[in-house]
């Protein structure tokens, strides 16, 4: 399962966990202006923004994990098995397989507001990639420099558009009720808390942390997403670049997967990256399960006019500064 969040400082931090039990062979990609995108059952894209972010290129062609455009909208796309739902083709919309949708959306629209309008006449439908690679149950988070964010998710009464005002996403349930779940928590506190229990009984503060004690601990969706929104709308850091790049692996850190702790027959269930994003600045940083090591591609570093895609190995291997 995976964890998305966004985060906002002086500039805006868009990124994810990616939690799985395997792996593809995903690199940091880039998608130039040029590079034609060609679709199932839409018009080829010749020209659009450009794009970086985590993808499996299989054929030549960006299955996008996640990824932002030069204009700074970001979109991740995350497990939703049981809900999501893919239809027939419709003859009065843009119908985009599931696979393809990141594309779709970031080649043509600069923020939310367009990708809303966009969005609202998307039909995604039940078109696998190939016999090789079917297709994934899926939902997306959408973020940019305005430090919004939206939830995207095709069920079977539709496509649903939320907005996010706790600016996380996690797989299942549906956002709705992951929304309406955090009421659950609504005591919980970053402050040390009051004591709440009975009148006239004196309960002693022995730890400090105690404001927060009932936010869930465990791997499940649910409890990550309400450990990962109270994480990231309680976090604190300077709007220095570092700062708030550490800030953001932190964020995710708080919900990251450790091998043997979710078991899946005789595979785990592992952060096999975590990403983070600068909307702003085009910059994709990224670390790895066995490379605690942040390391850093920059979308502007290459020929945005170019017609090929550039791709970079992931830096997978431990990183230890020695200084003595």
């Amino acid at each position: 399962m995976c964890t998305a969040a966004e985060y906002s400082t002086k500039h805006h931090y868009f990124g994810r966990n990616l939690d799985l039990e395997y792996s593809y062979h995903e690199e940091v990609t880039i998608t130039p202006r040029h590079f034609p995108f060609q679709y199932r059952r839409m018009a080829a894209q010749k020209t659009h923004y450009a794009i970086i972010g985590m993808a499996f290129i299989a054929g030549g062609y960006p299955l996008y994990y996640d990824a932002a455009n030069e204009k700074g909208l970001g979109m991740a796309g995350l497990n939703f098995p049981g809900n999501a739902y893919y239809g027939e083709m419709k003859a009065d919309a843009d119908n985009i397989a599931p696979f393809e949708i990141i594309p779709w959306v970031l080649g043509q629209c600069g923020d939310l507001d367009e990708a809303k309008v966009l969005l609202s006449r998307m039909n995604l439908i039940n078109e696998n990639f190939s016999a090789q690679l079917p297709l994934s149950p899926l939902h997306w988070m959408l973020s940019d420099t305005s430090g919004r964010s939206i939830v995207v998710e095709s069920v079977k009464d539709g496509l649903r558009v939320y907005d996010n005002p706790v600016g996380v996403m996690t797989n299942n349930p549906t956002f709705d009720i992951q929304l309406f779940k955090l009421n659950d928590y609504r005591n919980l506190t970053a402050e040390q808390g009051d004591n709440r229990f009975a009148e006239g009984l004196d309960l002693e503060q022995y730890s400090r942390g105690m404001g927060a004690i009932g936010l869930p601990g465990d791997l499940s969706s649910s409890s990550r997403f309400a450990k990962v929104a109270f994480t990231r709308m309680n976090s604190l850091s300077d709007d220095s670049e570092a700062g708030s790049v550490s800030q953001f692996f932190h964020i995710l850190g708080s919900v990251e997967q450790q091998r043997g702790c979710c078991r899946l027959g005789d595979k785990n269930e592992i952060t096999i990256y975590s990403s983070c994003i600068n909307l702003e600045e085009g910059i994709y940083y990224y670390r790895t399960y066995d490379n605690s090591q942040i390391s850093a591609v920059n979308l502007h570093h290459t020929d945005l006019d170019a017609d090929s895609l550039t791709h970079f190995e992931l830096v997978k291997e431990q990183q230890v500064n020695y200084q003595n």
